[in-house]
């Protein structure tokens, strides 16, 4: 499927609001409603989008960064798969250096954060990690 400029539009709308409704949308840019709402449909059954999500504050949650060495013998992109499905994972880094991935992960507690620390040594591949908890984040 391709998308034009109006398509990424909308795109940009709802990355920064996904409740905004369709109506509001089409006022920005000048279409009716039902030309947004099946523009998003498109979007959406062409993988272009693929969910709408709710981001929650991090104000109460801990975070923090697992640096992952993987085994020479174990494919990087195999090993990052596994690890993006494990519960807690925030984001999955490739990386360079020391290291081969990066991964950022977020619960509630430390103890949550020591269960995903413990499932990601499980996986098959990952050969040593070093963890850093972060304090907070400066923006």
């Amino acid at each position: 499927m391709s998308k034009d400029k109006t398509d990424d539009s909308i795109i940009e709308i709802l990355k920064k609001d996904s409740r905004e409704s369709f109506v509001v949308i089409g006022q920005k840019l000048g279409l009716s409603e039902s030309a947004v709402r099946r523009r998003v449909k498109n979007l959406t059954d062409g993988g272009i989008i693929k969910k709408f999500t709710v981001e929650t504050g991090d104000a109460n949650a801990t975070s923090a960064i697992i640096l992952i060495s993987v085994d020479s013998a174990t494919d990087t992109s195999k090993v990052s798969a596994k690890l993006t499905k494990l519960q807690g994972v925030h984001t999955v880094f490739e990386i360079t250096g020391q290291y081969d991935i990066a991964v950022i992960i977020r619960a509630p507690t430390i103890t949550d954060i020591n269960v995903c620390i413990d499932s990601l040594r499980k996986v098959p591949g990952v050969f040593d990690t070093n963890t850093v908890i972060i304090l907070r984040t400066v923006t």
